[in-house]
Formats: structure tokens, sequence, C-alpha cells
């Protein structure tokens, strides 16, 4: 794969199970460059812990200095179910409910309800979201 295709962070083991490996991912400058840094949770803070499901969890050891890879897609997909869908559902349900003769402040409110009843379904959802957005890790 090309590297172009791919998002790449450095982590630190932080624990090792049976087929895991929780992996500290420490954001860098290398967010600054990026142009999905605003709507990427990686640029939000300084630490961030990914979950990778690996056969070969037994070569790592804790603390050590790994590569977390994931495809490009991967994070576009997430961006998009995180914060476009909702943001669609959101304009959608208050245009439809001001549409019907709604006042202004219920329509609000029922368009907040209706986003909350989407990440409520995401939410349903994580599992199976959670298996399209696979997480590989190499030793550096």
């Amino acid at each position: 794969m090309a590297q172009a295709e791919q998002i790449e962070h450095k982590g630190r083991v932080l624990s090792i199970g049976e087929g895991v490996v929780r992996v500290a991912i420490e954001v860098n400058e290398a967010c600054g460059s990026c142009a999905s840094r605003k709507a990427c949770a990686m640029g939000q803070g300084t630490t961030r812990e990914i979950v990778v499901y690996t056969d070969n969890a037994e070569q790592y050891s804790v603390g050590e200095v790994v590569n977390v890879m994931a495809r490009q897609s991967a994070g576009v997909m997430a961006v998009v179910l995180c914060y476009v869908v909702p943001l669609l559902v959101l304009v959608i349900a208050l245009a439809l409910a001001v549409a019907v003769g709604v006042a202004d402040g219920v329509a609000a409110i029922i368009s907040l309800g209706v986003t909350a009843v989407y990440y409520f379904v995401l939410g349903l959802f994580h599992k199976r979201i959670a298996k399209k957005i696979v997480f590989t890790i190499n030793k550096i």
C-alpha cells in the first residue's frame, strides 16, 4: 500500500493482551500539515489510546515505540460518520420541522433530539464500524 494511502502515527505500547496491543499515540507537529486536522480527534489533544488487534501481539513489549497505521479511507469514513452525517441530520430535521410549521425553538429542540438519536444508533453499530476501521502495527 502506498504511503499516501495511509495515516501513520508513532506511539508507545501501553499493554499487551491476547491478540490485542494498546498503544498511546503522541500527536505531533505532523498533524499541522494535515487537511483533516480540525475534524480529526487526533488533533484535539496530546495523547490518544489506540487498540490494535493483531495475531502477533506477543512480539511487542510494553514501552516499545511502534508505528500504528490505518487506511486513509478509514479516517475519512470516521470523519463522515461522526461529523458530516450528524450535521446533515441536524440541518434536515430543522428544515423539515420549520417547513411543517413548528415554532423555531421547538424545531431546534426536535432537530437536536433527532441528532441525539443518530448518535445513539451510531453507538449501537460501534462494533460493526470498528471492524471497518482497522489499525495495523509495525515495529520501528
